[in-house]
């Protein structure tokens, strides 16, 4: 599902336009805590609404988060279905809230197979939000980045289209947006667990061991600073690559 065209304007020297977030660690956060694995996601919420307004702060205009893969369905039925429940109750709660905020929300991912509550909630909240300009938040649910790209060259074949890569990638689940200037991974782990496989192939990576439900401003700063401090070269030389406002040039990666 695409957007209506998202406003992104011209952004500070060093500071990324897009940020990909996998939120991990909050099963492990929990069990330190001797408490239910579901106790972490609560918590994880509440970050990931600290960091919404962190990233709001900061100049950030769009914000992807992975909150449930097509491979989570594999966990145990309790989580799975904890999960769903928090994900229609912070709908229910939260989304007043971003509208006021004027954060518009956006669910990339498979939604055949969410409930109908589910549906419906994620329905409503885009259509809430969806005039607001101020940031961009997609809550990537069901995803999984080889279920984007098979979606997506499915969507062409069956209109007719020439598959080329230009059109799978304008066929995208974030194709109205740009591809993630920064990826930042919390919870220790080194790899990207299909999350945005086609849209990462430049993003600059950052990994912490920080969980989840820890991630604060300071964590979130740090990788800002690490990302300022990086030479985004897209494959040409440090000698072709001309400043822009403080910043290497890049390629148009809004295919919008």
């Amino acid at each position: 599902m695409h957007l209506l065209p998202f406003p992104l304007a011209a952004v500070r020297a060093g500071v990324p336009r897009h940020v990909a977030i996998v939120m991990d660690g909050n099963g492990r956060w929990a069990k330190k805590r001797w408490m239910p694995r579901v106790a972490g996601h609560k918590q994880g919420v509440e970050v990931l609404r600290r960091t919404v307004r962190a990233c709001m702060e900061r100049g950030i205009q769009v914000l992807t988060v992975f909150a449930f893969s097509t491979e989570n369905w594999n966990r145990p039925a309790e989580e799975v279905s904890g999960l769903m429940e928090l994900l229609a109750n912070a709908l229910s709660r939260e989304v007043p809230s971003l509208r006021q905020s004027g954060v518009r929300l956006h669910f990339p991912g498979d939604r055949a197979s969410l409930s109908p509550r589910v549906a419906q909630g994620v329905r409503a909240a885009e259509q809430d939000t969806a005039l607001n300009t101020k940031l961009l938040l997609n809550v990537c649910f069901n995803y999984g980045g080889r279920w984007d790209i098979v979606h997506a060259a499915r969507s062409l074949a069956a209109r007719g289209e020439v598959i080329t890569e230009k059109s799978l990638s304008a066929a995208m689940q974030l194709a109205d947006v740009g591809d993630p200037d920064l990826l930042i991974r919390t919870g220790g782990e080194k790899r990207i667990s299909n999350f945005l496989l086609w849209q990462l192939a430049y993003t600059e990576l950052h990994f912490t061991d920080c969980l989840w439900p820890d991630f604060d401003e300071a964590e979130l700063d740090r990788a800002l600073a690490e990302f300022a401090g990086r030479e985004r070269r897209f494959g040409l030389t440090s000698e072709q690559v001309a400043p822009a406002e403080g910043e290497p040039s890049r390629p148009d990666t809004s295919h919008a």
